[in-house]
């Protein structure tokens, strides 16, 4: 019996030749990575130190900290978190980059995302990296474990095969098929797994769609998401990469959990409502139109990248925002926020009145332009529970960038149609 992408990967951080889901084994991750955050890296750090007597690190290489959040408001708090990153990745030795955009965006255009390689974070959302061929994890418990000994041991998980045919329809996204695959197979359908993606429709969807795409696997329960590496991803990873690497692919007669085929001609726009991403909560855009909105937010880890803001300034060109309605896009890196600039996209969204913020996560917590009670809005974010972007009395709907810039327009929910 041959071996999923995720047990060739894993097996390469152990001491083992092989290894099978549902084996524990103490592993040993390529870079663990974490983005400052009052109780997380702070806390680490002073553990590390404090509790475990670590004054320096064997390999500080393998350690990178972004600073992306609460980076807005430009107050002495926002200044005393930063200068405490800033003074432990010193002291330690670590790479650190500061207000250059989302830190898992940037772990893609840093090069830090190598196909066939292993990577942690506290955050879920690493896994976003997939789209590369490189395993992310987000293992908040036991991060701690993983920067204190330079490894820790996992459950090996299962993995979840999708076969994807077909193609997008116009005004279509990965932000769709996400919520068509949860409604597919639950929200907790792929729980403790990493979802793996292949087939000619998975060589069709850019890569950025593919980084959306493998960055909300959690909402299916799913540990992680990875597509096969094609020449697409392998070209991306050949230009950033920091070091030479060899890519994982599946064996053909590899074990799966369980295993679908997606048309991606047969996704149609998706949105979900306020509460959370689960299944039960996700309807057709069609099913919720004309459902008022104030607010719309174009950005995240999820969505924010050159395809998004494309979409977007599609949809937008020659049109205005609403009256009464408020939208805000925010690239994910410093990087894309000049590509869109330079493409003349940026300019298309301002004409069409839309807001530019800076890159960081600060929108789609709540921490920038927090929403007020009583407000709905439609968003690419990541998340949508009630409090996540503000007051807990507003409403937060999901969709694409497509149906968020065609909500814009109209000032109620509505699909876009070209």
């Amino acid at each position: 019996m041959g071996f999923t992408m995720t047990e060739k990967i894993l097996a390469r951080t152990t001491d083992a030749d092989t290894v099978r889901a549902g084996e524990n084994h103490a592993v040993r991750p390529a870079r663990m990575i974490a983005y400052d955050f009052p109780g997380y890296t702070d806390v680490m750090f002073r553990q590390m130190r404090d509790d475990f007597g670590i004054v320096s690190l064997e390999d500080p290489s393998r350690y990178v900290v972004f600073i992306d959040h609460m980076l807005t408001k430009n107050n002495d708090k926002e200044a005393e978190v930063h200068q405490v990153t800033r003074d432990w990745c010193e002291f330690y030795g670590i790479e650190l980059h500061e207000g250059r955009g989302i830190g898992h965006q940037l772990t893609a255009e840093l090069g830090l995302a190598v196909p066939g390689d292993f990577l942690v974070h506290f955050d879920g959302h690493i896994s976003g990296i997939g789209a590369f061929g490189a395993l992310g994890w987000g293992i908040r418990r036991d991060l701690i474990e993983a920067w204190v000994s330079g490894r820790l041991y996992v459950d090996i998980p299962a993995t979840t095969r999708f076969d994807l045919v077909g193609e997008f329809e116009p005004g279509v996204d990965s932000r769709d098929l996400v919520h068509t695959i949860i409604d597919l197979v639950g929200a907790d359908g792929c729980a403790h797994q990493v979802m793996e993606f292949g087939g000619p429709g998975a060589r069709k969807m850019k890569i950025d769609h593919r980084q959306g795409l493998c960055g909300m696997a959690m909402f299916t329960g799913a540990v992680s998401a990875l597509f096969e590496p094609d020449d697409l991803s392998l070209a991306y990873a050949k230009d950033v990469a920091r070091e030479s690497f060899t890519p994982v692919h599946p064996d053909a007669d590899a074990s799966y959990a369980a295993r679908y085929t997606i048309d991606l001609a047969t996704i149609v726009p998706r949105v979900v409502q306020p509460g959370s991403a689960r299944a039960a909560n996700t309807k057709t855009a069609t099913e919720v139109s004309g459902t008022p909105i104030t607010k719309a937010f174009i950005g995240s880890c999820a969505s924010g990248r050159i395809e998004d803001l494309r979409a977007a300034a599609l949809v937008l060109d020659g049109r205005s925002v609403a009256p009464g309605v408020e939208l805000n896009i925010v690239p994910t890196s410093q990087k894309v926020h000049d590509q869109a600039e330079n493409e003349g996209i940026l300019d298309v969204l301002r004409a069409a009145g839309a807001h530019i913020a800076v890159s960081s996560c600060d929108f789609c917590f709540g921490y920038q332009k927090p929403l007020q009670a009583g407000e709905n809005c439609i968003s690419t974010g990541v998340l949508n529970i009630s409090g996540r972007m503000g007051s807990s009395d507003a409403n937060i709907y999901m969709g694409s960038p497509y149906t968020v810039a065609a909500s814009a327009v109209a000032g109620s929910i509505r699909e876009f149609t070209s």
